[in-house]
């Protein structure tokens, strides 16, 4: 891969997302994929720019353009083309336009990102509902949570980042059945909830943070990735109800996102729940009422 495709803390800022997009995703695609003969002496790991261009009908100079930024405004119709021969999904190909085409001249600048406020009546919400409930904003920053949220995982109390607990705290290679299927998602899902607001300053810090502290993070970034986290089902291993199996609704209301587990009816999951929410409904030690 191109050494412009490393997608680190440095590339947080730049404005040729569109060509970084086409140059990671190029990798990742095999010529067997394409349907061309792999030959020898090839020194990229996906295919090579004119194969790109040719498979997609376009010139070779206009793809080296579009890629070296050079060319920001393609038609739908090349970037369609461009996401066929790339296979991309249809969350990645809508990412993929997103990236091209001109601005709209009433656009307007977007205004200094301002502290996320929760609503008092979201805050209602959690406190209504009897099973895991949090809120969290666009950088997956945590921002309200029901006890019974915290009793699941500490990392969902507020003022934790939940990519940076998933890629940095230990803890949380313990409690995911399968750690790097959860890594791999919440990274996609990153960088598709960003949009074109990678270089706003909290998206600066967060990805600067992460990609100096993980290789791991730093390799999937640079895929550029995109994909769609919402609802489905996750497995975990509570430290002290034991293995959980939830299902998890992503709830989008005004700029926030609220996040809810619940388990299926009658399952050991809805038990193992209902117990961790009677130990976390109890006073700690030290603070049970006085009987005088």
């Amino acid at each position: 891969m191109d050494t412009h495709d490393a997608g680190g803390a440095g590339n947080a800022g730049r404005e040729n997302r569109l060509g970084d997009y086409l140059s990671a995703r190029r990798a990742l695609v095999t010529p067997e994929q394409a349907g061309i003969p792999a030959g020898r002496g090839r020194r990229v790991p996906g295919l090579r720019r004119e194969e790109v261009a040719l498979l997609a009908g376009i010139s070779a100079d206009y793809y080296f353009r579009l890629e070296r930024g050079r060319d920001k405004n393609p038609s739908p119709q090349v970037l369609e083309s461009l996401a066929r021969v790339l296979r991309l999904d249809d969350v990645e190909t809508e990412y993929l336009l997103s990236l091209g085409g001109p601005r709209p001249r009433t656009r307007r600048t977007r205004p200094a990102r301002r502290a996320d406020r929760v609503p008092a009546r979201l805050h209602h919400l959690l406190a209504a509902l009897d099973i895991p409930a949090f809120i969290e904003n666009r950088y997956f920053d945590v921002l309200a949570a029901n006890p019974l949220a915290t009793a699941f995982s500490p990392r969902l109390a507020p003022g934790h980042n939940r990519l940076r607990s998933l890629m940095l705290d230990p803890e949380e290679r313990e409690f995911h059945d399968d750690w790097e299927s959860a890594v791999k998602d919440f990274v996609a899902s990153f960088r598709r909830s960003l949009g074109d607001g990678t270089s706003d300053p909290r998206a600066i810090e967060l990805v600067g943070e992460l990609s100096l502290a993980s290789a791991r993070f730093r390799e999937l970034w640079g895929r550029h990735d995109v994909r769609q986290l919402v609802g489905g089902t996750t497995s975990v291993h509570h430290p002290v109800v034991g293995s959980l199996r939830l299902h998890r609704e992503k709830l989008p209301v005004d700029e926030l996102i609220v996040v809810v587990y619940y388990p299926d009816e009658h399952s050991d999951s809805a038990e193992r729940l209902a117990m961790l929410s009677s130990l976390a409904s109890k006073p700690a030690a030290g603070n049970e009422p006085s009987s005088s």
